[in-house]
């Protein structure tokens, strides 16, 4: 159908700068790949980091590749009450300025950052050839229904990012996915 798409659900993750990772892990370190995930050349890494709060911990963080520019973490709201933390800003992917500090430890290093902690924005993936077949466009804002049969959600605030190398699929977390009983691979309908 012209107006759905199929939803992934995020789990909390990190992306790393090389510096970070080298800190982390050691000089000249090249992450792993276990598993590519849909958008093209995005993958999940071997490593796990552990991600450290005032009153908890998150023993093992999966590692995205590949490395970027900025270290960031993408947790869940639910996460911020294991870490005793206050919830950090909900954000776009590489929107950090204002994001909240966090402290990381690997097997060979610590860093302890200012900002890259975020609750990642609900957005959808889209090439330029689908999102004109579905009169979409980038940064526009939308709503998604998810769920199933007698659990089903109307999810506001999806923001489309649309770019060459993009495949169509949204992006939710595991607490939105939980609530609303969906899983991953499921097919979503977007609401303009």
């Amino acid at each position: 159908m012209k107006d759905t798409v199929i939803v992934n659900l995020s789990n909390r993750h990190i992306h790393l700068s090389q510096q970070d990772l080298e800190t982390l892990f050691g000089k000249g370190y090249q992450l792993k790949k276990i598993k590519d995930l849909l958008q093209p050349g995005q993958f999940a890494a071997e490593e796990c980091v552990k991600l450290v709060g005032p009153k908890g911990e998150f023993p093992k963080v999966r590692i995205l590749g590949p490395t970027r520019n900025q270290t960031q973490c993408e947790i869940m709201y639910s996460d911020a009450f294991i870490l005793g933390i206050e919830p950090p800003a909900v954000k776009e992917s590489g929107d950090l300025q204002g994001s909240s500090p966090m402290t990381i430890i690997g097997p060979k290093g610590k860093v302890e950052l200012k900002e890259g902690l975020i609750i990642a924005k609900r957005h959808i993936h889209l090439d330029p050839k689908t999102a004109d077949e579905m009169g979409l466009k980038d940064k526009q804002i939308v709503s998604v229904e998810v769920g199933i049969e007698g659990r089903k959600t109307i999810y506001k605030d999806v923001v489309i990012r649309v770019k060459d190398s993009f495949l169509p699929e949204c992006h939710l977390d595991f607490d939105e996915g939980s609530a609303a009983s969906i899983k991953n691979g499921d097919i979503i309908k977007v609401i303009k």
